[in-house]
């Protein structure tokens, strides 16, 4: 793939990336934070956790001093280390600058931790070094893996730059510089993470993006993050990666990755937790459950393992993977659950009782160095951020009921949500709410009333109650097909189960607009997580499975992996089931690259004396033909979608352009 190429893929994912202003203004001067929607220095590291390993290492408190002597001896803490030269463009799979970007990231970070632990500038001035060549060069990132690739190495650049800031020895110009550089180079890939792979490619987009956006002070970008940690499609989200047993959805593939996932995880609590919200705590605890379960297993313990098929159809295991080494990632995670906040967690501590003193991870994995970062005592201080109001305001639709739920602060503040159109409050500590006071079919916006004080004013939320006027929706096929749809008057989200669509009948979900549309063009915005889903705009009567109708799809070709890719294809099936293929078009790049399907596709029908005529398009001014079908007697136009598994549902979100 060429410069050029790359270059034209990051404008559209930026320009047509769903739920939008993810650019916030330059990054300002340390003084002047002070009005700052977020806390800093506020990742991984604030100022009380900073302050805290220095005393502990000029004490020689045990077990920080051990920590400490790790980081010190590592190759990439020495102030005599030397930056590679700086690029325009890292890439993984292939590489392109992999090796040497990942090694000046760790040295980046390492040294600006050296730089606040001992005082001395050697180690900043080479930290800083590193964070100004890489922002003034780097342009793009690419390869088949550059999700993972912008999600690992820069995390430990942003936790760098965060805190040579906070020492006063990134001005300004240096993290305005930074946060451009952040901007045009890292985001557009892992804007939409990565639900079309293992969990840890979706943890470590999470991580970072978390931690772009405090360092960008983003707020947008910011609870885009917590959301897809909290409810995000692809296996990276906190209940797809972490099921209820503790079991991960990397556990039968490896433990190293299984670790490596739930390090991600950890440190984008922490993140979220030094900004004042409980994402720890989230789902249960379910993040201790995931920790304890692998931590138990890889010390020896048996554990319950259920079979299990991951949410993009292509991992399935039977069987959990054979025990590993323990990675250095727990200490961050007893630290938090057991000794701040008392809860047990016996494994956790066998483990860190193991391999403590943690040292440093593989490469850019994770940061390791946890004895050093985390270890404490009940009574060190933890200060929370005042004036800290709910994030990440989520709403689902039923037909008599909204129900909604929310990130909790860390102090158990209770929430006041209020509601428009009409009027009406409520006080929550619970961290959800079912509003029953609906009229089906009416639209709804929700908002929280913050703090006087606050930084930070989330995002509201709207929902239609059940369907607008004039839709129905309903399964397609047996009782067994899951899924329902979701509107806000201007996204439909179908969540669609079964195997497929017009092979002859059909297992999925279909959408009807109201009764006389005669076009119908929407959107489709990327991305989903099965590799396997099909979906689109359809013309037929009602919801048997294998009822006469036309179909415009989208969905994977007949190949294996990244040589499948995806095609756009107009199909009819006719009264005695037949179906036939009018039309079969692959999508190509910037639509699909490396065989995923990640940016829009626009999709039109028409109906016009009894006659479907169907068009696509990548941008949605240049349209092509995808051929013409009778429609079928008594038909109407709507939105079609199954995830292609059996056994798991996706989401499939189109924007409707016109109707």
């Amino acid at each position: 793939m060429s410069v050029s190429e790359i270059s034209r893929r990051e404008f559209h994912r930026i320009v047509f990336a769903a739920g939008a202003s993810f650019f916030a203004s330059s990054a300002r001067s340390a003084d002047s934070f002070t009005d700052a929607p977020f806390v800093h220095p506020g990742i991984l590291h604030t100022a009380a956790d900073l302050e805290r390993i220095r005393a502990g290492v000029q004490s020689q408190r045990p077990p920080i001093a051990a920590g400490f002597e790790k980081l010190r001896q590592h190759a990439l803490s020495s102030p005599a280390y030397v930056p590679h030269k700086f690029a325009d463009e890292i890439g993984r799979n292939p590489s392109v600058n992999f090796g040497e970007f990942d090694f000046d990231a760790g040295a980046a970070y390492q040294c600006s931790l050296m730089a606040a632990i001992t005082g001395e500038r050697k180690y900043s001035v080479i930290a800083r070094k590193i964070v100004l060549g890489w922002s003034a060069t780097l342009q793009r990132v690419s390869g088949a893996d550059a999700v993972l690739m912008a999600g690992l190495g820069p995390f430990k650049l942003i936790n760098a730059a965060e805190i040579l800031r906070h020492l006063g020895e990134l001005n300004s110009v240096g993290a305005a510089s930074c946060a451009a550089m952040l901007k045009r180079a890292i985001l557009p890939v892992i804007i939409d993470f990565a639900p079309f792979a293992n969990g840890n490619w979706d943890t470590a987009a999470v991580k970072t993006m978390l931690a772009m956006a405090v360092f960008c002070d983003d707020g947008a970008l910011f609870e885009r993050a917590l959301l897809y940690y909290l409810h995000g499609d692809g296996d990276g989200s906190l209940t797809h990666y972490i099921y209820e047993n503790g079991q991960c959805q990397e556990s039968g593939r490896d433990q190293q990755h299984t670790q490596l996932g739930l390090a991600h995880m950890g440190d984008a609590c922490q993140i979220a937790w030094n900004q004042g919200w409980d994402m720890y705590g989230a789902s249960d605890n379910r993040l201790l459950r995931g920790f304890e379960y692998t931590a138990a297993y890889n010390l020896g313990e048996k554990v319950e393992f259920r079979p299990d098929i991951d949410r993009t159809g292509q991992y399935r295991h039977s069987v959990i993977s054979p025990p590993s080494s323990l990675r250095p990632i727990y200490e961050q995670i007893l630290a938090h659950y057991h000794v701040r906040r008392g809860l047990p967690a016996p494994a956790v501590q066998k483990a860190v009782e193991k391999i403590r003193p943690e040292g440093a991870a593989h490469g850019a994995d994770h940061t390791g160095f946890g004895t050093l970062l985390y270890a404490c005592t009940a009574d060190d201080p933890d200060p929370a951020p005042h004036a800290t109001p709910p994030a990440a305001l989520h709403a689902v639709s039923s037909e008599d009921a909204i129900d909604l739920d929310w990130l909790k602060t860390r102090d158990g503040e209770p929430a006041m949500l209020k509601r428009d159109n009409p009027v009406e409050s409520m006080n929550s500590r619970g961290g959800s709410w079912r509003d029953r006071r609906l009229v089906s079919g009416d639209l709804y916006t929700y908002r929280f009333a913050t703090p006087l004080l606050a930084r930070f004013t989330p995002a509201p939320v709207s929902i239609v109650a059940g369907l607008p006027n004039g839709w129905t929706a309903g399964r397609l096929g047996p009782p067994s097909v899951s899924g329902d749809a979701q509107f806000d008057r201007k996204v439909v989200t179908i969540s669609a189960g079964g195997k497929g669509l017009m092979q002859p009948a059909d297992e999925g979900q279909f959408a009807a607009a109201p009764d006389g549309t005669s076009q119908f063009v929407v959107r489709f915005i990327p991305q989903t997580a099965s590799q396997f889903a099909m979906f689109g705009l359809a013309c037929r009567p009602g919801f048997r499975a294998d009822a006469p109708a036309v179909a415009l799809l989208v969905l994977p070709g007949d190949g294996i992996g990244r040589s499948r890719g995806w095609h756009v294809r107009l199909m009819a099936r006719d009264r005695s089931g037949a179906v036939t293929t009018i039309s079969d078009e692959p999508l190509t790049f910037p639509v699909v690259t490396y065989g995923r399907l990640v940016n829009p596709v626009w999709l039109r029908m028409e109906s016009a004396a009894s006659m479907i005529q169907a068009a696509f398009s990548s941008d949605g001014a240049a349209w092509s033909s995808a051929g013409k079908s009778i429609c079928p007697v008594g038909s109407r136009l709507g939105l079609i979608a199954a995830s292609g598994i059996s056994e798991v549902s996706t989401a499939v979100r189109f924007e409707i352009v016109s109707l």
